[in-house]
């Protein structure tokens, strides 16, 4: 199963979706279209002591995928459905998100024999574009996604971050692989302006 074609198969259809909860049910439903013998799961438990779930679970042939589906703001028609997509601000939780879902599918890669992939897909170009020159020295630097950057190693808040701006999210993050960044085009929605681009990243973990 190749994700990249799921994905384009997925857009020619699903341009847009309401939530992130619309993403997941429709990207799994794509999945199952496209090769019918696969047995899916959402919201499956890799670990039963654990309070942990994973998206999409294909026991099939071992694969967990996670997803995360953040946009600015957008109203707009499609199809015959109008999208009233929220504001999602705060990426800096965001991206710390994004990169736990990669140490969690870690996890279950080295726990289940599984191949795991995470997915982050939306219209805000702040997460794929370069940042400014001095972005190493925000309190956020070594969460930054953009097109081009690696992610590996130990990744962590600067030491003047207060703990009110990482809201839960104190401790660092850990990889044991190192994942070079490309992101690419999804969709474009007609008569959305500006925010019309959806891009997405895949990084395979595992």
């Amino acid at each position: 199963m190749n994700i990249h074609s799921i994905m384009r198969d997925l857009a020619a259809h699903r341009p847009i979706f309401h939530s992130e909860a619309d993403f997941q049910f429709a990207l799994a439903w794509q999945i199952k279209e496209r090769i019918p013998g696969f047995e899916i799961r959402l919201e499956f438990p890799p670990f039963p002591n654990e309070n942990m779930s994973l998206d999409i679970w294909i026991p099939t042939v071992k694969m967990a995928i996670e997803l995360k589906y953040t946009t600015g703001g957008m109203n707009v028609p499609s199809g015959r459905e109008r999208f009233a997509l929220k504001n999602h601000s705060g990426q800096p939780l965001r991206r710390y998100d994004f990169i736990n879902d990669i140490h969690r599918l870690e996890r279950v890669s080295k726990a289940h024999g599984a191949r795991g992939i995470a997915v982050m897909l939306t219209n805000t170009p702040a997460y794929w574009s370069s940042p400014a020159r001095d972005w190493k020295t925000t309190s956020d630097a070594s969460f930054r996604i953009h097109e081009g950057s690696t992610l590996t190693s130990v990744m962590g808040w600067s030491e003047n971050v207060s703990s009110g701006t990482t809201k839960g999210r104190q401790e660092p993050v850990r990889l044991e692989g190192a994942y070079d960044l490309r992101w690419r085009d999804y969709s474009t929605v007609p008569g959305a302006g500006r925010g019309r681009e959806f891009r997405y990243l895949a990084v395979e973990a595992g």
